[in-house]
């Protein structure tokens, strides 16, 4: 756990009195808003120091620091080898964004460099396992995707019962007998299943997957899907596949989708870039307490793991006002509605916004809204703010 103290100023000088007092009314005892002017004059500010679960909007401190150590056109990398014994080893390096759509085109490129292979070997080994995240639970809800170095499709697949059979629900997915076996072992009838954590299990999943796409290539398939560590000594690498996507796409998908899975891939992948692999919790979030103390100079608050899941998070109005200023340029990757770009959080009893609204001369207010009093949400903080931020 990162304690952080915080470094700005606690002055609001400039801040509106009447629309602070219209705020507060609206704001429980633990709830707190601040909005600085294009012009980073603070207009509003109730609690701005308080110190509140931020859930999700965490994410954006995740996405900057990412920005900062990868760099935006960081592409992940996976790695194909052939051993002695005619085995296809995947090496993977944390890639996020490994679904079904990109694991066939990959098995289509293996294709045109080999015609048979007797085995497959997956190395996940540069990212340590078990690996723990404050906050995830065992549940089947996809928040809860547990995380590793080659992993497919978040953890997660989606099926149904169709003709009296199972069949996956997304037409890009096949059905797999790794799907299977969860299927029944779950006694659900349909939805999505997400794997647990057990590492036998990802792999199995990631295995069959390359397997069944391989095979729909024209590539021959025999013998088993079994982990192993990769030794350039003794594997000849075949293909290293760099993502087509760069880091800006994948944190653009981050904030779209508040997808957990992704900020820990993000987080790891920086502490095993830092600090060397294999990437741990440890190492990545020490590399979140450098960037803070060192880069932003904010030293309150307190940071477990870089989704926002966690109840021990917790961070200021005023901190994430600073984050926002750093994050200004790349505000384009948060979604946008009307003239606003944001990022929500949720969790029971907590409710939280950040981003920017546009003003009427193309400048950006920045805002941070936290509520963490139950039963309370920044839906009407947010229609205050729009019809007074001009």
């Amino acid at each position: 756990m990162l304690v952080l103290m915080l470094l700005i100023g606690a002055g609001t000088t400039a801040a509106d009195t009447t629309l602070n007092e219209r705020l507060t009314a609206l704001l429980g005892p633990r709830d707190a808003v601040m909005v600085a002017a294009p012009d980073g004059n603070p207009v509003v500010a109730v609690r701005p120091d308080a110190l509140l679960v931020p859930a999700s909007i965490l994410k954006v401190v995740t996405a900057l620091a990412t920005l900062h150590h990868l760099g935006p056109e960081h592409r992940f990398i996976t790695d194909f080898h052939l051993d002695g014994d005619n085995r296809l080893a995947i090496k993977g390096y944390g890639d996020p964004l490994l679904v079904s759509e990109r694991v066939a085109a990959m098995a289509a490129e293996l294709a045109g460099r080999l015609e048979r292979i007797d085995g497959l070997v997956l190395d996940d080994t540069y990212f340590d396992q078990p690996l723990t995240i404050p906050g995830r639970g065992g549940s089947a809800r996809a928040y809860d995707a547990p995380n590793g170095a080659l992993c497919v499709n978040f953890n997660t697949f989606f099926f149904e019962r169709r003709n009296g059979a199972w069949a996956s629900a997304e037409p890009q997915t096949p059905l797999l007998p790794f799907m299977i076996d969860a299927i029944e072992a779950s006694g659900l009838t349909s939805g999505r299943i997400t794997i647990a954590g057990n590492r036998h299990e990802m792999l199995r999943y990631t295995g069959e997957l390359f397997e069944h796409f391989l095979r729909d290539a024209g590539v021959a398939t025999a013998g088993t899907i079994a982990p192993g560590l990769l030794d350039t000594d003794l594997h000849t690498l075949l293909w290293r596949h760099r993502s087509e996507h760069p880091l800006t796409k994948i944190i653009a998908d981050l904030l779209e989708f508040s997808n957990n899975f992704i900020a820990n891939q993000l987080l790891l992948a920086m502490g095993a870039q830092v600090h060397g692999p294999p990437a741990t919790m440890e190492k990545g979030v020490a590399v979140l307490q450098h960037y803070y103390t060192q880069h932003l100079g904010i030293t309150t608050g307190t940071l477990v793991e870089a989704s926002g899941l966690s109840r021990h998070n917790r961070v200021s109005a005023r901190t994430m006002l600073h984050v926002l200023a750093r994050f200004q340029p790349h505000h384009h990757l948060m979604r946008q509605e009307g003239r606003q770009w944001y990022k929500t959080g949720t969790l029971q009893g907590v409710s939280t916004r950040v981003g920017y609204l546009e003003s009427e001369a193309g400048g950006l207010y920045r805002f941070a809204v936290l509520c963490n009093t139950p039963g309370r949400t920044t839906d009407r903080i947010m229609q205050l703010l729009e019809r007074n931020l001009r």
